[in-house]
């Protein structure tokens, strides 16, 4: 199915390290582009784990694709999460410190739809109107791009 999918059969729940691809999509009135989880039931930017062989942004357009129906031109590199606040648990118990890598999007094609099992609803909000609950390294991220004055 995937590596992280190949190597939890192996480890099990044990902690590990995840690079993560994630896209920041806007469109034309600003607003960002979310997605309602369906494992936590929360809502977060599309993304994903980086397979073998793929580069950073062939991850993040292939997620954004798998996960939205969007295609996008181009990936670029917005800013790097790393750090103990983005350890995370899974509700499945799966133990990950997770790399985020994140990239903003450009020449986006398509319109959101549910493609996978892994969102229940994708939707655009305004920078100042962000959805409740976020999940929890998506708050801290969005904390810290405050901070850097990217959000």
């Amino acid at each position: 199915m995937g590596y992280i999918s190949d190597l939890r059969k192996k480890i099990g729940h044990d902690r590990i390290i995840m690079v993560g691809a994630t896209a920041y999509v806007e469109n034309e009135k600003g607003e960002i582009l979310m997605q309602l989880r369906s494992d936590t039931n929360d809502w977060s930017l599309p993304g994903g784990s980086m397979e073998i062989g793929e580069t950073l942004e062939e991850a993040v357009k292939r997620e954004l694709f798998e996960e939205t129906g969007l295609e996008a031109s181009g990936a670029e590199l917005m800013t790097i999460f790393s750090g103990r606040e983005y350890f995370y648990t899974y509700p499945n118990g799966d133990k990950v410190d997770t790399l985020i890598i994140l990239y903003r999007m450009t020449g986006i094609t398509g319109v959101p739809k549910i493609s996978d099992d892994e969102s229940y609803m994708l939707k655009y909000f305004p920078k100042d109107a962000l959805p409740k609950p976020l999940e929890a390294r998506t708050e801290i991220m969005f904390g810290h791009m405050r901070e850097m004055g990217i959000l």
